[in-house]
């Protein structure tokens, strides 16, 4: 259904939204690391396949092991691509000296290293769980040796 009014609320809300998300991040970075943390989907999924998250770096490899079950559901695949990437920068932000949370003007989540350097992680945990590629394990292991001189994507 076309309601050109709802179109135009729906877009001036999302600018609000990304403004708020920043805010969050800026005043209660803790709660908002504990809010990307939850992934609850693949954490289910993990669990169902029996593994367990416990954000470390291992757990990236192991879940780069999985057969890709969730290819068959087209309406979780986003979703599940989503919680991937939210979980890469949950270990990123969790292991990696230096490396927080930041929020982009169109209200995406990416995490900031040290260097200056920002991972697009939800797209990056998209990109898993649709093509397996890149592995969340390179990522996390190309984002945690990026050093100073390392440029932003």
């Amino acid at each position: 259904m076309n309601i050109p009014f709802l179109d135009n609320w729906r877009k001036r809300q999302a600018g609000t939204r990304a403004v708020a998300l920043a805010a969050a991040v800026e005043t209660d970075p803790d709660g908002v690391a504990e809010l990307f943390a939850e992934c609850e989907l693949l954490r289910a999924r993990a669990s169902q396949s029996g593994l367990r998250l416990d954000d470390s770096p291992s757990s990236l490899s192991a879940l780069d092991q999985l057969p890709p079950r969730w290819r068959d559901d087209p309406d979780e695949l986003p979703w599940l691509g989503n919680d991937a990437g939210l979980y890469l920068g949950t270990v990123l932000v969790r292991t990696v000296a230096g490396a927080a949370w930041g929020i982009r003007a169109s209200g995406q989540p990416v995490v900031r290293l040290a260097s200056g350097r920002e991972i697009d992680v939800v797209t990056a945990g998209l990109d898993w769980a649709m093509t397996g590629s890149p592995e969340l394990s390179e990522m996390y292991a190309e984002s945690a040796e990026s050093g100073p001189e390392a440029k932003s994507r």
